[in-house]
């Protein structure tokens, strides 16, 4: 994780709907959410929802795959967690303690 990626990670999430779509999808680990599901419940087009999640999944924050004629997108949380401990890496002047206490892991942080 660099300066570059943490910004472009940073930025897909700088908007109102891309930051609500991964706090939805993150909700919905680790099952994921269809697209079109996505743009109902966000209450967007289909076509700006897929533009989002061109970001977000540019980003490295999201991941869609294909099953059968749907795409079923999940939140990239090992990506999210990386961006993270990027931010705290200095914090208390490179002590681990932050680290390992500001961002706590759940069940399916790194898969």
């Amino acid at each position: 994780m660099d300066n570059l990626e943490t910004i472009g990670a940073l930025a897909a999430l700088a908007q109102a709907t891309r930051l609500d779509t991964f706090r939805l999808l993150v909700s919905r680990e680790p099952d994921g959410v269809p697209a079109g599901e996505l743009a109902r419940l966000m209450e967007v087009p289909q076509n700006t929802m897929s533009a989002h999640l061109a970001v977000l999944a540019h980003a490295g924050l999201a991941k869609g795959e294909r099953q059968s004629r749907s795409i079923i997108y999940r939140a990239n949380l090992a990506r999210f967690h990386e961006v993270a401990l990027f931010l705290l890496k200095d914090c208390c002047g490179g002590a681990h303690y932050c680290r390992s206490h500001a961002v706590l892991p759940c069940k399916g942080w790194l898969s």
